[in-house]
């Protein structure tokens, strides 16, 4: 396994790697809407969702991929009723086929962030 790291996404926050490239896949850590140059979350849900895939599409350019090269997405919402607003941006992201995905609404994210997205991705 090849650990994957960027300074144009933000710094990992505990003892793991931003992304891991295994067997012809990688892996990314859930990104919040952190912007990488301050540390600080974006304001609201849709800002967040945005940064959290600016993020992520900056950690898989590392390793020359963009975001179509995603096959499953998993999504942690502060608040399910954000759903729809998080649809919006999510929607904006891709084009043909959107990978498979999972959506949760957990009690609490780190930093106290509304969203956070992690992806799998095919090399």
């Amino acid at each position: 396994k090849i650990a994957i790291q960027t300074s144009k996404a933000p710094a990992a926050i505990g003892p793991y790697s931003q992304a891991i490239r295994v067997n012809g896949f990688v892996y990314t850590s859930g990104q919040l809407g952190l912007d990488p140059e301050t540390g600080e979350l974006k304001e609201g849900v849709q800002a967040q969702t945005h940064q959290a895939f600016k993020n992520i599409q900056a950690i898989l350019e590392e390793e020359g991929l963009d975001l179509n090269y995603i096959v499953k997405t998993t999504v942690f919402l502060n608040d399910m009723n954000d759903f729809a607003a998080v649809n919006e941006v999510y929607a904006t992201y891709f084009t043909g086929s959107f990978p498979a995905r999972s959506a949760v609404e957990v009690a609490r994210l780190p930093k106290d962030g509304l969203v956070e997205i992690e992806a799998i991705a095919v090399v």
